[in-house]
């Protein structure tokens, strides 16, 4: 059975525009890599009761729940008491986190503000942070990542084999100049309907020099199974009078 995952983008910053979310893409394919699939991305904001339903809910129905974002000294930063409370375990401050981030910052400088990114949940492991230090944490099946995006990929590099996936996500791709959706549409929701087990998908692309086509796409779970439609998706694109090329198409814009 494929291992599924929810990320919950968290943060006010994200919703008003002010912040462009970079995390999404790096997670996906990095749980990809590792067989987890990531089902559902919700992006709410810094509010307790949004925050801890929320992590209710999806902890209950995917295999992995993910948060990025609200984990630093301000006020806002709230994932962590929310998180707390979602599994009902108390905050506290985690001792070797604290010395950490103590030693780090210096003690003169290692005010109460600073002091709450070493509050986790009781038991729960924390996650390595080898650009910051301030930790991140897991929690039965609850992983929290800092927002910044350097320092969420570092995390995720340190958790990463700590978890449990399958099979690595697989892809192939062909494409060819002068292909359109319209035309493809009906012989490709045909190839859907024969590979319901796999995420089909066409993407047009348009090159600098101004030849434009389109790109189907087969990724799944099961290697054969991929291959299989991969080699379908040729056909089809070859019994449309176009050549088919292997891969994705370089130079797009």
């Amino acid at each position: 059975m494929t291992v599924t995952a929810c990320l919950l983008v968290i943060g006010n910053e994200i919703l008003s525009g002010r912040t462009q979310d970079a995390n999404i893409r790096f997670l996906a394919m990095g749980l990809g890599e590792i067989g987890i699939a990531l089902d559902e991305v919700r992006v709410i904001p810094d509010r307790r009761d949004r925050i801890v339903n929320t992590i209710v809910d999806c902890r209950a129905r995917f295999d992995h729940v993910f948060t990025t974002g609200g984990i630093g000294p301000t006020h806002d930063d709230i994932t962590a008491a929310c998180v707390a409370e979602a599994v009902g375990l108390p905050l506290e401050i985690h001792e070797e986190s604290f010395r950490l981030l103590q030693d780090a910052i210096g003690r003169d400088k290692f005010n109460a503000a600073r002091q709450r990114m070493a509050m986790l949940p009781r038991g729960a492991a924390p996650i390595p942070n080898a650009v910051s230090v301030a930790p991140g944490f897991s929690i039965a099946n609850i992983h929290v990542l800092a927002g910044i995006p350097r320092v969420m990929q570092a995390m995720f590099r340190a958790l990463a084999p700590t978890l449990k996936g399958g099979a690595p996500l697989v892809s192939a791709a062909w494409h060819a100049v002068g292909l359109r959706e319209g035309t493809l549409a009906d012989g490709f929701a045909a190839l859907q309907d024969a590979f319901p087990d796999l995420d089909l998908g066409s993407y047009p692309f348009e090159r600098p020099d101004g030849q434009r086509g389109a790109s189907l796409v087969a990724k799944g779970y099961d290697a054969q199974r991929v291959a299989a439609a991969a080699d379908r998706i040729r056909d089809l694109i070859a019994t449309l009078g176009h050549v088919p090329i292997s891969g994705e198409p370089a130079d797009t814009i």
